[in-house]
């Protein structure tokens, strides 16, 4: 499912829906001459199927957004954890310290476009996957060389930790990229969404009148609630992406103080470094 576009899937769920009211409604006309109380017990069971699709869908919901929110937090803290560890970079023995700033800056790289690959290119998403473990084994070895070098806590040892956090965040990040709403539940939500449109159709043919516009603008706004929950549901396409707002910012910064370094001249100590 998650390889279809979203709108194609709320367009089949909407035809579906007008489909199961129209035959509903067809249906109740029929039994509309047997139907005593008929009229009362299938609004009965209409207010009970809405009552039910109501809670599905604001539990589906709740999940899709909660997934959302926690991509959100996960490029965040993505973003930290390189940053402190570029900084603390500055840290490692003089002979490592730009060799290493520059690998941190192609991972930032292919770790932001890394998040911006489509679903439709799952080729490109497992190769840049494959770059940046490469520049982790990299960048560990690295560290590795540094505390042979130098085995003070204050220095290598802070660059590890923080190297550390970096490798831990990509793997929770691209976890959570792939953590949906489970397909079995969209489905029960489908399936409780056409039959209760078509109990809809069927009170109204049981009453002998169609259904009015204010139920048939319902519809559509379930519709447009379940296209929310499956926009929300992927991350690598739709219209509702996760911001990668730090990462740029962050890739920014380090460009503009990467510039501001290599200018003739400039400090190059490493006691004139920020330090983190």
């Amino acid at each position: 499912m998650y390889s279809q576009s979203s709108f194609l899937i709320v367009s089949g769920l909407f035809i579906f829906m007008v489909l199961a009211m129209e035959i509903g409604f067809r249906s109740g006309l029929r039994k509309q001459a047997k139907a005593t109380e008929a009229i009362t017990q299938a609004n009965a069971v209409l207010v009970s199927m809405l009552g039910l699709l109501a809670l599905l869908l604001a539990f589906t919901f709740s999940a899709a957004l909660q997934r959302y929110e926690d991509r959100s937090q996960t490029v965040v803290a993505e973003a930290n954890a390189i940053g402190t560890t570029y900084l603390r970079a500055r840290l490692l023995p003089r002979e490592m310290q730009d060799e290493v700033q520059a690998l941190l800056r192609q991972y930032l790289d292919v770790r932001i476009q890394e998040g911006r690959v489509d679903s439709t290119e799952p080729e490109l998403h497992e190769s840049l996957l494959h770059q940046a473990k490469l520049m982790e084994a990299r960048l560990w070895s690295h560290a590795v060389k540094a505390a042979e070098l130098d085995k003070s806590v204050v220095t290598s040892g802070l660059f590890i930790q923080s190297l550390n956090e970096l490798i831990d965040t990509s793997t929770t990040r691209n976890a959570a990229l792939n953590r949906q709403v489970p397909e079995i539940v969209l489905l029960l939500m489908f399936a409780t969404i056409v039959l209760t449109t078509a109990t809809l159709g069927y009170a109204s043919g049981i009453a002998g009148h169609r259904v009015t516009l204010a139920a048939f603008v319902l519809v559509m706004l379930i519709a447009l609630v379940v296209y929310l929950i499956i926009d929300l549901d992927r991350p690598r396409r739709g219209a509702i992406q996760v911001s990668h707002e730090s990462m740029l910012s962050l890739q920014q910064t380090i460009g503009a103080a990467q510039g501001h370094t290599a200018q003739p001249g400039s400090p190059r100590d490493a006691s004139q470094a920020p330090r983190r």
